[in-house]
């Protein structure tokens, strides 16, 4: 398999897992970095700059979560891509993975094709968010596609991955109801499978940080957006 330019960290405390996961992807031509903790995946995200982390939840010193939460306020890694690969499969847990900033969650146990398939599909979304630049002004917020920046009333405004993906989708036709399914496909995509609850939290914490007003629930069908 030829060797890609596209570099993967792996953050798992069980060194099978590491082991495991690092062969089958690195079968695929993907460049492997690997951590034992949370502390150190800071450290290896910051120097390696990967395309890709997938990362245990529960881990010593640091765990998933907290790691998350540190490498989404690191500006040169605003756009990696983190997804939670963890036997923890309740609702509250998957929760709080999104609410941390991860843009998957993965449970154990994974047959290593259907890991692989999983990975060709989020890296496969990352390479055709790159392509798009624009730049939206809608009701006073400035809305900028390419940095991942929004402005309002002159105060820029910070948000992860996919709730600045979520957002953009919305305010790109406001007044317009995007059903759940809609949203689902276009921000996370039919090859990932998320929980029920998933739209829900991120509209939350849109209406946190933007405005309760602005995004409207239609009961049964999705959400709009309205300036």
């Amino acid at each position: 398999m030829k060797k890609t330019q596209t570099k993967i960290l792996l953050v798992d405390d069980e060194p099978d897992i590491l082991e495991i996961v690092g062969y089958n992807l690195a079968q695929e031509g993907y460049q492997i970095v690997t951590a034992s903790n949370g502390k150190e995946a800071i450290a290896k995200a910051q120097k390696e700059l990967p395309e890709l982390i997938i990362m245990d939840v529960m881990m010593a010193e640091m765990d998933g979560m907290e790691a998350c939460e540190h490498i989404r306020k690191i500006p040169e890694l605003n756009n990696v891509i983190i997804t939670f690969l963890t036997a923890r499969s309740e609702d509250y847990s998957q929760v709080a993975g999104f609410d941390a900033g991860a843009d998957d969650y993965i449970t154990k146990p994974i047959k290593p094709k259907v890991l692989v398939s999983k990975v060709k599909a989020l890296l496969r979304r990352l390479k055709e968010q790159v392509i798009i630049t624009d730049t939206l002004n809608v009701g006073g917020i400035e809305i900028n596609r390419e940095e991942y920046k929004i402005i309002k009333d002159n105060v820029e405004i910070s948000l992860p991955r996919k709730e600045f993906e979520l957002f953009y989708l919305l305010a790109s036709k406001p007044g317009k109801v995007f059903k759940r399914d809609e949203i689902l496909d276009k921000v996370w995509g039919n090859e990932v499978v998320v929980g029920g609850r998933t739209i829900d939290v991120h509209i939350r914490k849109l209406r946190e940080k933007i405005g309760e007003d602005l995004f409207k629930t239609i009961k049964g069908v999705g959400y709009k957006f309205e300036a």
